[in-house]
């Protein structure tokens, strides 16, 4: 007589949901790697310049590779979405751009290759090993337990790995830039002087000078970020360190600056900031916040809780705040009051008054 295997079954659908889904974080690498694959071969430029779909045997030849190689790469970022298949004839099929993947051009104007490139190098990603050891109560922090250095350290030291993370912040800055220019121009009304403090490169107040073209702009960052900024009309770099003053001005614009550091280093910022406005000035934050439209739908909900998980992996305490505790940090770096603007992005806009 045969012997019968005796097969398993799951006892609900939500069983076998689990099943599926765990499959997704034991390889969830998988995405992050191809995407970052199409980037370094150059398929989203090449597509970019190219006016109609592209077939394989074409883009293997701008790429250089093979087609059967280049083929299973885009199966797969076709299935997750990144690039679409258009027909060319009745028997062949070409590849063309979706909104995805126009942002991972190098030149796009909304690129956000560098990000993609950045979070993805060996350097970045190491740190989140230490995960469960800082939980547990590891004094060193995740970044700092693996390369003996916190991450601008690591930056002063690899000047390669600098020049990314530059680039990269460049990119998030141009993305959020035009969501608050175009979410709430309003918020820029009536300023004569912005100063842009940890400004980096001058993108974000660059934009803003060039959006509200009365306004001067001032780019505040440390003294070796700052002498390195391009110049540009409107815009004046000045280096110092926020924690010792901020140059005067009408309102301080904070992007993605505060979520680096501890509460006590925040109010410390924000009391600096406090010193450089007029009393009917204000300081304009642009920000993760961690729960907002809770009941309402939003794109980006996952955004700043997976952020929040890097900066455990990447910073010296930072974190991404709720409402409830960026409204602890005003009260005691002495501001009144704040009102909040939802943007198309992950961040949003908070407005704070003496």
């Amino acid at each position: 007589m045969a012997s019968h295997t005796k097969v398993e079954k799951f006892n609900s659908k939500d069983e076998v949901t689990a099943q599926a889904e765990i499959w997704k974080y034991i390889l969830g690498f998988t995405p992050m790697a191809a995407v970052k694959c199409a980037i370094e071969l150059g398929i989203p430029d090449i597509l970019e310049n190219h006016e109609t779909p592209m077939a394989l045997g074409d883009l293997a030849s701008k790429v250089g590779c093979t087609e059967s190689s280049l083929y299973r790469i885009m199966r797969f970022l076709i299935h997750y979405k990144i690039f679409q298949v258009k027909s060319i004839s009745k028997t062949s099929v070409g590849y063309v751009h979706t909104p995805l993947s126009r942002l991972l051009t190098r030149q796009g104007k909304h690129s956000m290759a560098d990000l993609v490139l950045l979070e993805s190098t060996p350097a970045m990603l190491a740190p989140l090993q230490k995960l469960s050891a800082w939980v547990l109560g590891d004094k060193e922090l995740p970044f700092k337990a693996v390369h003996n250095t916190d991450l601008w350290g690591f930056c002063a030291m690899n000047p390669a790995h600098s020049e990314l993370f530059d680039r990269a912040m460049a990119c998030d800055a141009r993305v959020a830039v035009a969501a608050v220019i175009k979410g709430c121009p309003e918020v820029f009304d009536g300023l004569k002087t912005v100063v842009d403090v940890g400004g980096g490169d001058g993108t974000a107040i660059r934009s803003i000078v060039e959006a509200f073209p009365w306004i001067k702009g001032i780019n505040f960052d440390l003294p070796h970020v700052a002498s390195m900024a391009p110049t540009c009309n409107g815009i004046e770099h000045v280096g110092g360190d926020m924690f010792d003053r901020v140059p005067k001005a009408d309102a301080v614009y904070l992007m993605k600056v505060l979520h680096d550091w501890r509460d006590e280093e925040c109010i410390n910022i924000l009391k600096k900031c406090h010193e450089a406005i007029p009393q009917d000035g204000k300081v304009i934050i642009v920000d993760a916040i961690i729960g907002r439209n809770e009941d309402d739908h939003d794109e980006f909900k996952e955004v700043a809780l997976m952020l929040d998980i890097l900066m455990i992996a990447h910073t010296s305490d930072g974190k991404e705040r709720t409402l409830d505790e960026w409204s602890y940090v005003f009260q005691e770096a002495g501001f009144t009051r704040y009102t909040v603007k939802h943007i198309q992005a992950y961040q949003s806009v908070i407005e704070v008054y003496p």
